[in-house]
């Protein structure tokens, strides 16, 4: 198992310094239940909102096709277009909205839990905002690579023989 690491941004859209302080992040705390087949590959994750009025923080357990599907998603928005990202709803989903400012709104909706949706407009983001987040996926991919597979179903086993 990998040793503990520090809680490590997936996703991270803030205004530039010196604008209102508005962000959006998911942070990834650790693995779900390391060293255990079924849970080793979740990621334990918080959806964090700053704002003005709103900060609030949604616990999110991520599946592997979860990071697949956020990749999905950082190419419709690389193409202008509007994403969804974990709208399974066994999890609070997120709406991602860009605008022809080059701004973007972003509704986080924890409809398992609460029901409560926040919105939050960024509209001062960095030029490459899209690539910072696709360097950010990488980074977590490396941090916790997958290591378990499903041989079939409900069946797992470590992709490698050897775990250190």
């Amino acid at each position: 198992m990998e040793s503990t690491q520090s809680v490590i941004n997936l996703i991270d859209l803030a205004e530039t310094p010196g604008t209102s302080g508005r962000s959006v992040s998911v942070q990834v705390l650790g693995r779900f239940q390391p060293g255990i087949l079924t849970g080793h590959d979740f990621l334990d994750c918080e959806i964090v909102i700053v704002a003005e009025s709103v900060n609030a923080t949604f616990p999110v357990t991520l599946l592997p096709e979860d990071l697949e599907d956020w990749e999905d998603a950082l190419a419709e928005l690389a193409s202008g277009r509007s994403a969804m990202w974990l709208d399974s709803g066994r999890t609070p989903s997120m709406n991602f909205k860009p605008d022809e400012s080059g701004g973007l709104l972003v509704s986080v909706h924890d409809g398992p839990e609460t029901g409560v949706t926040a919105t939050v407009p960024l509209f001062v983001l960095s030029s490459a905002w899209v690539d910072e987040q696709r360097d950010l996926l990488t980074r977590v991919r490396e941090i916790y690579p997958s290591e378990v597979v499903e041989t079939s179903p409900n069946t797992y086993k470590w992709r490698r023989a050897t775990r250190s």
